[in-house]
């Protein structure tokens, strides 16, 4: 069966302009023109090969073929059950259940989001490696973004540099947070001593946390707060490391001072992602309702305030 080769075409709206330079306009990077040169893609202008030093004039067509891409020589195609929420040539969203991981790890080798995946495009033919866009800690459930592309990835990256990707968070933390909205803007950095664990540092990098208060109730006599989450910046474990800095670790972070009693995993849940489609332009905007675990937390509260 042949692959699915992935093309893209383009009208040309202005008079003498390089190939390579309007390529680039495109979001085209160097990087994935040397591909193309090299390794098996094509340039077409008006159905006729060329090389990024043609000059175009208004109304050429140009036609981009993209070279196939080797799957990761340690990415074992696997198959399982995946919850696509959304897919396309380009960009496939998927809800991820707590306990999967996003990809490959020393603890969980097999069955990861990234491990289904691959084994999806090995079934249909998907010329490309697995790109993963948005990647959740594997007890954080919710919606992940992946590339069917490394140009698609690379485009999204840029848009996330940009801070034009938006992504929302729901968590359940430990007591009462008092405000109702602000900003936590603060380094985080590598515990010192441990390859897992972050803290907040002043020499780490700049991490910028958007909480607004959900609701606040009691279980058992003891107080927690539900919470939405925006994150401006994409720093490792930075909602959990934030929230245990602000001194309201989520509820079943271990990791982070969060108690057990509750539920057995970190109370998060990504609910949203918005971005703009890196070919139509359009903007889309995916959510995911809480999980049952973290809904019933706050469904059999005390009382709510």
């Amino acid at each position: 069966m042949n692959e699915k080769k992935f093309t893209l075409e383009y009208i040309v709206e202005q008079d003498r302009i390089l190939l390579r330079e309007f390529l680039h306009g495109h979001g085209i990077s160097k990087r994935t023109l040397t591909a193309v040169k090299y390794d098996g893609g094509r340039l077409l202008v008006n159905g006729t090969e060329q090389t990024v030093r043609h000059m175009l004039t208004r109304g050429d067509t140009v036609t981009v073929h993209f070279p196939p891409e080797e799957p990761s020589a340690g990415l074992v195609p696997q198959t399982g059950k995946l919850e696509i929420v959304y897919e396309d040539e380009a960009i496939l969203i998927i809800h991820k259940p707590a306990g999967q991981g996003t990809i490959p790890s020393r603890d969980q080798p097999n069955g990861t989001v990234a491990n289904l995946v691959a084994g999806k495009f090995e079934a249909e033919n998907v010329p490309s490696t697995v790109h993963v866009v948005t990647r959740l800690d594997t007890d954080t459930s919710g919606l992940v973004c992946m590339a069917k592309n490394r140009h698609i990835h690379h485009l999204l990256s840029e848009q996330m540099q940009m801070t034009g990707f938006k992504r929302r968070y729901i968590a359940i933390v430990e007591g009462y947070i008092e405000k109702d909205a602000f900003t936590i803007e603060q380094p985080i950095g590598r515990k010192d001593g441990s390859i897992i664990e972050r803290t907040v540092r002043q020499d780490g990098q700049y991490a910028r946390t958007d909480v607004q208060v959900l609701g606040r109730f009691e279980r058992n006599g003891e107080p927690y707060t539900s919470v939405s989450l925006k994150l401006h910046t994409g720093r490792t474990h930075q909602i959990r490391v934030h929230m245990q800095w602000l001194g309201h670790p989520l509820v079943g972070d271990d990791l982070y001072g969060g108690s057990l009693k509750l539920i057995g995993r970190q109370a998060l849940h990504c609910a949203a992602i918005g971005f703009v489609h890196p070919l139509t332009k359009e903007p889309l905007t995916f959510t995911s309702g809480l999980p049952v675990d973290m809904e019933r937390l706050t469904a059999d509260s005390d009382q709510s305030k």
